[in-house]
């Protein structure tokens, strides 16, 4: 069962609403390869790191941010492998879930805008332990800042510190973005920091 932007949310429990997901096949016959829905939250999520969408090798292996990006994301974050994939206090959920497929142009289709709409709010709804959501890139900026968002990813990232408590948008950890990190050296001399002690915060509590 899924809902329309504007319907209610039904409260089915997050073990039921995860098996829905996982066999969702909405977009069967528009993504090569099929679709294979990877989310990975549990009742404890307390920080919800949400990205783009799976690439070719997280489809691959079912793990989120398997991967060169997810090498650099759990260094941003101050964690390791283990860590990441084993405390219950980390949860992941990508705009969409599944591998949108490689663009012949370069990088990988963007994600569909069918999955936050079908899922995105029910799958939230049931996750209200989690304290703080790191907004990957800028299709997770715009899906939650809506207006809230500069006039580009730089500029939302640059605005960290208006977004609250609650939301921390990051620039995504593709090796891709590696000249932005050079370009913009306040990123790490003044945000991962400030993510490496709101982690290390809540492992530790």
């Amino acid at each position: 069962m899924s809902v329309t932007p504007d319907s209610p949310v039904p409260d089915r429990g997050l073990e039921t609403l995860l098996a829905e997901i996982s066999a969702c096949r909405a977009c069967a016959g528009d993504l090569v390869p099929d679709p294979r829905p990877v989310v990975r939250v549990s009742p404890e999520t307390r920080l919800l790191i949400c990205g783009q969408a799976p690439g070719r090798l997280v489809h691959e292996t079912g793990l989120p941010f398997n991967d060169p990006s997810g090498v650099r994301l759990r260094q941003w974050m101050g964690i390791d492998r283990e860590t990441f994939y084993g405390h219950p206090a980390i949860g992941v959920a990508a705009m969409a879930f599944c591998f949108p497929g490689t663009n012949p142009k370069g990088g990988d289709f963007p994600p569909p805008a069918r999955c936050a709409q079908l899922w995105r709010r029910q799958l939230l709804a049931q996750l209200p332990k989690v304290e703080l959501t790191l907004l990957v890139g800028s299709y997770a900026q715009a899906w939650a800042l809506g207006a809230g968002r500069k006039a580009n990813m730089t500029e939302t990232v640059a605005a960290w510190s208006e977004y609250g408590a609650g939301i921390l948008p990051l620039p995504h950890p593709s090796w891709r973005n590696t000249a932005w990190l050079k370009r913009n050296p306040w990123f790490e001399a003044e945000v991962t920091p400030y993510l490496r002690q709101r982690v290390e915060d809540m492992l530790r509590s």
